[in-house]
């Protein structure tokens, strides 16, 4: 099972803590590259169960605490919001005429799977909820033109109609004093061309899909 991310941090007890949880739940889905129904669903369960912590009657100075987890084998966020209240919240059923009381209505038809735990270790419970996570997977770079002196180790060069990987790069003085770069490739000899000739290379590991056909260097 591949190690989870995690992001933990602890909230005041006071209104501003509901949209502080949001924005570094947003930063951490981001970073994560969850999708974004997924990252808007999580935001919507988070919001209700720190809500809920935040209303519990417990000392002031009692802070609730969050933890935010990606567990990417089981494709799942999971959050967790503890406070150091007693009891077990139960699920609602407010007439419709009532304004509040859906929060863990909300919870139960967007999570997975949800549950309440006691702390271990300290006072209070943790109530969390794990959500199925999408992915986005960044779409690659395209090919792009630069000069030969631009070109990095690492990168692919297109090249007597074939892509090659660049293994090094320095510049060369020809006899009149013109600049050359010469490029040392995984495959063939090395390409030696001006330092201003436009090159064709992309990043190592961008699709084949994404492959323009273009000129041979001269």
């Amino acid at each position: 099972m591949g190690e989870p991310n995690e992001v933990a941090f602890r909230l005041t007890r006071r209104h501003s803590s509901v949209p502080r949880a949001r924005a570094m739940l947003h930063a951490a889905l981001g970073d994560w590259s969850v999708g974004q129904d997924a990252l808007d669903e999580s935001e919507l369960v988070l919001s209700e169960l720190v809500t809920n912590a935040l209303r519990v009657r417990v000392p002031g100075d009692r802070q609730v605490g969050v933890r935010i987890l990606l567990l990417p084998d089981e494709r799942l966020v999971r959050l967790e919001v503890s406070d150091a209240g007693a009891g077990k919240p139960q699920i609602q059923h407010p007439c419709e005429d009532e304004t509040g009381g859906r929060g863990l209505m909300l919870v139960e038809a967007l999570a997975h799977r949800w549950g309440v735990e006691e702390r271990v270790g300290g006072i209070g419970k943790t109530v969390w909820a794990e959500l199925k996570a999408q992915f986005v997977v960044p779409a690659p770079a395209p090919p792009v033109e630069v000069p030969a002196a631009m070109v990095r180790p690492g990168q692919c060069v297109r090249v007597w109609g074939c892509w090659r990987t660049a293994l090094g790069v320095r510049g060369d003085l020809d006899a009149d004093g013109a600049l050359h770069v010469v490029i040392e490739l995984d495959e063939g000899p090395p390409l030696r061309v001006r330092s201003r000739e436009p090159l064709t290379v992309r990043e190592a590991g961008t699709p084949a899909a994404h492959e323009a056909a273009e000129p041979t260097p001269g």
